[in-house]
């Protein structure tokens, strides 16, 4: 019998731990403002994350390009952009890759940490953590 609610615990625990994922899609949402800015679309490859803006809500930003990002993003389409770039998985959070900010072009260090299945917190910054910003991105269902 003891071995029995073991086995059933175990099993919610791994279902619990597997559902905590940043895999998905994600509604971004603007530190200063508090507005709905877009949905980014969080993958694995190789085992690291990425995430791509796959839709813009204001449409008159739909079309605009990065023309301040850098290197191989400079003037790409914003819709379309890989913004987050080769996280790891580490504990609890992600963290190792960059972010880029396609309103000023800037590529921060990036951490995000969940909190609860359907929220994150995306923290880029320079340098340590604590010289940086943050934004609650929500599960888009």
């Amino acid at each position: 019998m003891k071995s029995g609610i073991f086995y059933i615990l175990l099993f919610f625990g791994c279902q619990m731990s597997f559902s905590q994922t940043i895999l998905g899609k994600w509604k971004t949402i603007d530190d200063e403002t508090g507005v709905e800015k877009s949905i980014v679309e969080i993958f694995e490859k190789q085992g690291k994350f990425y995430g791509k803006i796959i839709e813009i809500f204001e449409a008159e930003h739909r079309h605009r390009k990065c023309e301040k990002c850098e290197g191989e993003d400079k003037n790409k389409p914003i819709l379309g952009l890989t913004i987050l770039k080769g996280m790891k998985k580490s504990g609890n959070s992600y963290e190792g890759g960059k972010i880029t900010d396609p309103k000023n072009g800037s590529s921060y260090n990036c951490k995000i940490t969940m909190e609860g299945k359907d929220k994150i917190v995306v923290r880029g910054f320079i340098g340590i953590s604590l010289f940086g910003r943050s934004q609650n991105w929500i599960r888009h269902k």
